[in-house]
């Protein structure tokens, strides 16, 4: 007699699972986040294999797959990927809707396509004819691109076996589903099975598996973070629909250097790369403005130039105001600290608000001198050079501190036309010869003040 399925309680925030319903996750602590799922439970014996005999291989024996790298025909994608495509991975593209998910894997499965790659697109969220309709609006032509509307899980599997594509393409996971879970599908159970399943599918047949997922409001995937422990690499969309650039993130990438950026602008015919980011972020840049200035940023191994906004205004409340775009708030308000601590700057009345220009978001140290030069320019109400460009960490008792790849971070100041560059003292040696761009090493917040203004 079959058994009945079992019901459990899974949290849709961090995938816990609980016996009964509970009003808050006892792991994630967030509330009314246990749905009920049901599972059928396996046979017995139905989920066991046969023990295989399997004896390990040498580490020089294995044979490498650096030279197996398929190239998807967008160099900023490859970049971000690490260098190409690797056969048997599975790569998780995640954005918010609208972003350009579904143009960016079209467009990669076009270019594929016409270097004579047989690739299936599987789609769970659009028909045959609706995506006919954006390929021919972005311009596609592809003979061995062919598109499979279907959302069981293993359907899809047996046509991929029988296909036996150069590249897979599942738009989007969170329509897929598995007949073996009773649970609606973008369920935590139903993704973390799906992905399973097209893991195990990549690692047998060593077929690339590309796979989209929308994000939550916190901007994270959609589904438990054990999705992100599944594949992998794990690359993210950033960047406001409102604005004309994308910025291509890999957050994980186990074939390649992490947190790589490829920046794409958004257009009638797609998503075309932009070969140089730094000349986007900095071609709106105001003249004669006052807290703004350009600081040197690395995304992966790219060097980037951006332009930081501060506006310091008298505030209308009992105490002032830190807002940020672009740049973490919590950061902001210890270096506006230091200032008051070690510059006497009086900031405590007054409204901060600092802004990164163009949607790009900085997470590094070295952008700490930049956000500290544009809130005291608007602070003095003082101009800072056009021409400068200012990079460094710094410390609590107002030092200086040196960053990590200064010279390539210097060299693209160099390449952009800037003709004074101020960074920490200890990123100067080596630096000094660099033609047309003089570079000045300070070790504190007073003598960068003093070279700023």
């Amino acid at each position: 007699m079959p058994r009945s399925p079992a019901t459990i309680y899974v949290c849709q925030n961090c995938g816990s699972q609980s016996r009964k319903w509970l009003g808050q996750c006892p792991d994630c602590g967030e509330w009314n986040t246990l749905v009920e799922e049901r599972f059928r439970p396996t046979p017995a014996g139905g989920g066991r294999t046969a023990a295989r005999s399997a004896a390990p291989t040498a580490f020089r024996d294995i044979e490498s797959q650096d030279d197996s790298r398929s190239p998807s025909g967008i160099d900023e994608f490859d970049r971000v990927l690490g260098g190409g495509i690797v056969p048997g991975s599975l790569v998780l593209i995640g954005g918010a809707p609208g972003i350009g998910k579904s143009t960016i894997v079209i467009q990669v499965a076009e270019r594929l396509s016409a270097a004579g790659t047989s690739v299936l697109y599987v789609s769970g969220e659009e028909s045959e004819r609706q995506i006919k309709m954006r390929g021919e609006r972005l311009g596609l032509d592809a003979d061995t691109l062919y598109v499979l509307a279907e959302t069981d899980l293993a359907a899809i599997l047996s046509e991929a076996d029988r296909h036996a594509p150069g590249l897979l393409i599942v738009d989007s996971i969170q329509t897929i589903f598995s007949s073996q879970i009773e649970s609606a599908p973008g369920s935590v159970s139903q993704v973390r099975e799906v992905a399973s399943r097209l893991m195990m599918f990549a690692k047998q047949t060593a077929t690339p598996i590309f796979i989209t997922g929308h994000v939550t409001k916190e901007g994270s995937i959609a589904g438990p973070r054990t999705l992100e422990h599944i594949v992998d690499t794990v690359i993210y969309f950033e960047g406001d629909r409102h604005h004309n650039h994308r910025i291509i993130r890999a957050t994980k990438n186990r074939f390649g250097a992490a947190n790589e950026i490829g920046v794409f602008e958004m257009t009638a015919s797609g998503l075309v790369p932009v070969g140089n980011p730094s000349e986007l972020f900095l071609q709106e840049r105001p003249e004669n403005a006052t807290g703004s200035v350009v600081t040197a940023c690395m995304e992966g191994t790219r060097p980037v130039l951006v332009e930081m906004q501060a506006l310091v205004s008298g505030t209308k409340f009992g105490s002032g105001r830190r807002m940020t775009q672009g740049f973490d708030q919590n950061r902001a308000s210890l270096l506006i600290a230091v200032l008051e601590k070690r510059l006497g700057f009086q900031l405590a009345g007054e409204d901060v608000f600092l802004n990164v220009a163009g949607g790009f978001e900085i997470d590094e140290p070295a952008a700490d001198l930049g956000a500290i030069a544009a809130i005291a320019s608007s602070y003095r109400n003082l101009q800072i050079p056009r021409e400068t460009a200012v990079f460094g960490e710094v410390g609590l008792t107002g030092e200086v501190r040196g960053v990590m790849q200064a010279q390539a971070r210097a060299r693209e100041a160099q390449t952009l036309g800037f003709k004074k560059l101020i960074l920490p003292e200890s990123n100067k040696k080596g630096l000094e010869k660099l033609i047309g761009i003089r570079v000045i090493g300070v070790r504190t917040l007073d003598e960068m003040l003093d070279e700023v203004f």
